[in-house]
């Protein structure tokens, strides 16, 4: 009986030491992510995971949104195995999700605290059922200014300006001679650059990619006015070069006091007031998004979120990994870490519900304000069959509105007229959207 017991005993501490082996084996995960300031400070912060992890090993690829976006598409629709996390938007989480190109992330241990998460924003990750992604942050956009420079001139912004009143205030703000630019606005090409704040002023100002038959609705006026507002705007106003500046160019510009108004990601604010990374800390001012006549869709909702494809063949350390850096101790770590104001936003209601936060963060009221307004389902002023504010749930959406916005590039530069722009981009709209067959001219609904 006791050398029965003993040889028990030597099976159960073989079998531990196996499973602890297994645990703790060697495994490299390769994450894909982008330049923005939150994942940066995401990769710095992984050598803490990796003393807690002491068999996994971190290998970063850090790209330029656009970079990534073409790498981590081509890698997931041929299966090639390259990553085994994916940062992940809105709008590739459910359309990959639910051709199973992701691992679904169901059960997840209750410490985790799923229904801690933003409804709205979980929901955008979500596929009958079945979460695809977990939120890293998510924005809303909002309008940045220059408190003191609106004092010093006796203006005074909104807690909603129009486009119209935007342009208004650049005429008086703009003072390129001292480097001051009116505004700066996204005009890099990219469906998730340009076409990601022209996609929400064209919704301000009562427009919409297709009609409720798929038709494409760009060669219409709300476009037409739309775009050349933009256009005028940022030639007469903006910084030189536009079509260079996206999210991080801007950024920095605002960052150094280039700018006096700047229309953007809410998520930018953790940087802005942040004397390491900021020369106007104090001086910048947090107000909604600028609508036009209508403010359905005049801000956009968007969620950088952690994935998983199905290829991994680590699919428990990559599980285990995103699970970390979407966790509330990793937002604390995060606060503690760069101060309270870089918490990443817009994914956790406990963030909003600290006081603290919300007294330190000046951006935090306008972007939960935002978040809670936005509503994907009903995007525009008009009806429309698609999900998404500054997207298209669709999968020919990415091809089409890249397309649309390397046009408009060309346009900002001055290669070619918006209206013949707006032409092109109609017909092979229309091309792309008959060959995937949504849309026949006898079948859509008119205007």
């Amino acid at each position: 009986m006791a050398r029965t017991t003993r040889l028990t005993a030597v099976a159960t501490m073989a079998t531990t030491m196996l499973i602890a082996g297994a645990a703790h084996a060697d495994a490299t995960l390769t994450i894909g992510t982008v330049n923005n300031a939150d994942m940066v400070r995401m990769q710095a912060l992984s050598g803490e995971y990796e003393k807690t992890h002491p068999g996994v090993h971190l290998n970063w690829v850090v790209l330029e949104e656009n970079t990534l976006r073409q790498r981590l598409t081509t890698d997931i629709a041929t299966h090639g195995g390259q990553f085994d996390v994916m940062t992940i938007g809105a709008y590739e989480a459910p359309l990959w999700g639910a051709q199973q190109w992701l691992k679904p992330l169901d059960n997840l241990p209750g410490d985790y605290d799923i229904n801690d998460l933003f409804p709205n924003v979980r929901e955008q990750l979500t596929v009958d059922g079945h979460l695809y992604a977990v939120p890293f942050y998510a924005e809303a956009s909002i309008t940045f200014y220059r408190k003191d420079l609106f004092a010093a001139r006796g203006l005074t912004m909104p807690e909603q300006p129009t486009w119209q009143q935007i342009r208004e205030f650049a005429t008086k703000l703009h003072d390129p001679s001292h480097g001051m630019y009116g505004v700066c606005l996204r005009g890099k090409a990219g469906w998730g650059e340009n076409m990601a704040l022209l996609g929400t002023i064209v919704n301000s100002y009562g427009g919409r990619w297709f009609d409720p038959g798929w038709k494409p609705q760009i060669d219409t006026p709300p476009w037409h006015e739309a775009v050349k507002f933009y256009i005028d705007l940022l030639s007469h106003y903006g910084p030189p070069g536009p079509s260079d500046n996206g999210f991080n160019e801007n950024l920095a510009l605002f960052a150094a006091g280039r700018c006096a108004m700047w229309v953007d990601a809410s998520v930018a604010g953790g940087t802005l007031v942040n004397p390491k990374e900021s020369t106007v800390t104090d001086k910048v001012g947090f107000t909604r998004a600028p609508k036009q006549m209508t403010d359905r869709g005049s801000s956009w909702l968007w969620v950088w979120s952690l994935a998983i494809p199905a290829s991994t063949r680590q699919f428990n350390e990559a599980r285990d990994f995103i699970l970390w850096a979407t966790s509330r101790p990793y937002l604390q770590r995060v606060g503690e870490r760069y101060g309270i104001s870089s918490t990443p936003p817009g994914t956790r209601l406990s963030t909003y519900d600290s006081a603290a936060y919300m007294n330190t963060a000046p951006f935090a009221k306008v972007t939960f304000d935002s978040l809670k307004a936005v509503d994907p389902a009903h995007p525009t002023l008009l009806p429309v069959p698609y999900k998404g504010i500054q997207l298209v749930s669709i999968p020919e959406f990415q091809a089409v509105a890249t397309l649309v916005g390397r046009l408009i590039a060309g346009a900002l530069t001055g290669r070619g007229q918006v209206d013949d722009v707006l032409h092109t981009c109609q017909n092979a709209v229309e091309r792309t959207m008959k060959r995937a067959g949504y849309y026949q001219p006898n079948k859509a609904e008119q205007p």
